[in-house]
């Protein structure tokens, strides 16, 4: 049974109510400082900790719980028998309850201009302490680290009159992940980077990896994302999602991201077959579609725009793995159970990317970037030839930037009109990518924009691009061979912009 509880959080987010339910049961309420006060002024009666230890709070606060009366109340094994001793000869009562959170050092450290000295001093001693002596001994005593258990425990007590045995354990779980990744957050700080810890939460056994003979898990980062994300993600219908399921539609996640007017894209082994913008999510659809339909066939398509009845209609006409979309019309649901394996993943709405550090383990270490979430606009961009571009021009070069983005490299996108026609994906040499993405582009070539995720060596790209009735070009810039390329533009009438950045994606 709960006789006792110990609270005092940071975050007060529905403390006073859960205060006052526990006090409705007759839990005696330790607390201290600015929780005792809160608590206090809701009606509710509290003992503060100073009172029951016999000990002052001192030190601007830094010592008041670090004391045997509150660790051996928590410590304390209930049937221990020489324990219970001990803790009757001191005076020592026991602490069923400790709900607690941390000082906020992660979000201090965030904070622009923040000194040594004041992050120091939300490094918390006392919180941590006591939910580690909770957490060991969840056999007993329950700890709360997370205001959204608060209503799990409320609803156990209020039936039992005590929390599950399950339910501490999962509590206690919960605690050393976040005191870990506490604990983390400051080594990190004060080695100024030298040391790294992760802290992930596992999501889901997966049947397999890439292949059938790889095992596989997919974790979420603890604490999880806000953003639309996969690990946030409802899944409406279908099967579980496979590890390439995932990888391939964070791929098409991060892409529509790129942009806000209505957008989809399709995905295969982690490349867009075809990606395209327009006035309506609809119009967007079959444009992105048909840019390679052959290739978008059994792949993964993102949108950024509630999916509608004719867009639903048309998928099921087809065969794909995944639909992912901020969310889907009422009559939709309908029509996709149809296709009862099809998954469709709602994630909410779809903003841009966030700035977040991207992984990637290698032989014996890890390798950590942070994601390219950069922006180019018109007034970026460096005109290098003699012919500007047109309005049409510079819009489609900017949408063919922000997709090549998310092709493998060496990469080229041919655009036309807000839509990709051709596609050149992963080639050693930027001439074959270029060659690829004309023969993707099946005669559409013509009059399309260019973009390339790097420079061009040779002007042999460039020679291929005027040959096929491409009339303008989206790049970096950096080669000792620039001026080569440029005079190529120039003789074949081609507007040529450098970005003054590369896009790399390996």
């Amino acid at each position: 049974m709960i006789k006792r509880a110990l609270i005092s959080v940071s975050d007060k987010t529905g403390i006073a109510e859960l205060a006052k339910a526990l006090a409705d049961k007759n839990v005696e309420i330790l607390s201290t400082g600015g929780t005792a006060q809160l608590i206090r002024d809701h009606g509710v009666e509290v003992k503060d900790v100073t009172d029951y230890t016999g000990f002052p709070e001192m030190m601007n606060g830094r010592v008041k719980t670090l004391h045997p009366k509150i660790h051996g109340g928590l410590l304390a094994l209930r049937d221990n028998q020489e324990h219970m001793s001990v803790a009757s000869e001191n005076d020592i009562q026991m602490i069923d309850l400790v709900v607690v959170n941390l000082y906020p050092f992660e979000a201090t450290i965030q904070k622009e201009g923040v000194t040594l000295e004041e992050a120091i001093e939300n490094i918390d001693i006392g919180g941590p302490s006591m939910l580690r002596s909770a957490a060991k001994n969840y056999q007993s005593v329950t700890v709360v680290t997370d205001p959204a258990d608060y209503e799990r425990v409320l609803d156990e007590i209020e039936s039992e009159g005590d929390t599950s045995l399950e339910t501490r354990r999962y509590l206690a779980e919960k605690v050393f992940a976040q005191t870990a990744r506490y604990d983390s957050l400051i080594a990190e700080y004060l080695t100024e980077g030298h040391v790294k810890h992760i802290v992930l939460e596992k999501q889901a056994d997966l049947r397999y990896g890439e292949n059938p003979h790889q095992a596989a898990r997919f974790y979420k980062d603890v604490p999880g994302h806000l953003e639309a994300s996969l690990v946030s993600a409802e899944q409406l219908q279908g099967k579980a999602m496979s590890y390439n399921n995932i990888m391939d539609a964070d791929g098409a996640l991060s892409l529509v991201r790129e942009f806000m007017e209505p957008t989809v894209a399709f995905i295969k082994h982690a490349n867009p077959c075809g990606i395209a913008m327009a006035a309506t999510i609809e119009t967007a659809y079959h444009h992105a579609h048909d840019c390679d339909p052959k290739s978008a066939f059994g792949g993964i398509i993102c949108l950024n725009r509630p999916v509608t009845k004719a867009i639903a209609e048309h998928i099921v006409s087809k065969f794909f793995e995944v639909v992912i979309a901020p969310d889907f019309e009422a009559d939709t649901l309908e029509i996709f159970a149809q296709k009862k394996n099809l998954r469709l993943l709602k994630v909410g709405e779809i903003g841009p990317e966030p700035k977040a550090k991207n992984y990637r383990k290698v032989s014996g270490g890890l390798l950590i970037q942070d994601l390219d979430t950069a922006h180019v606009s018109a007034t970026d961009l460096k005109v290098v030839t003699k012919r500007q571009p047109t309005d049409q021009e510079m819009k489609d070069m900017l949408f063919g930037w922000h997709t090549v983005k998310h092709v493998k490299s060496n990469a080229i996108v041919l655009v036309k009109e807000g839509m990709t026609v051709g596609i050149g994906a992963g080639q050693m040499s930027r001439v074959d990518a270029v060659e690829i993405s004309i023969s993707k582009a099946m005669d559409r070539q013509t009059g399309s924009v260019m973009a390339s995720d790097a420079f061009f060596p040779f002007p042999d790209s460039i020679e291929a691009a005027s040959k096929n009735g491409i009339t303008a070009i989206i790049q970096p810039g950096g080669s000792i061979k620039d001026q080569d390329v440029i005079e190529a533009a120039d003789a074949a009438g081609i507007a040529m912009v450098f970005t003054g950045m590369r896009a790399f994606l390996h």
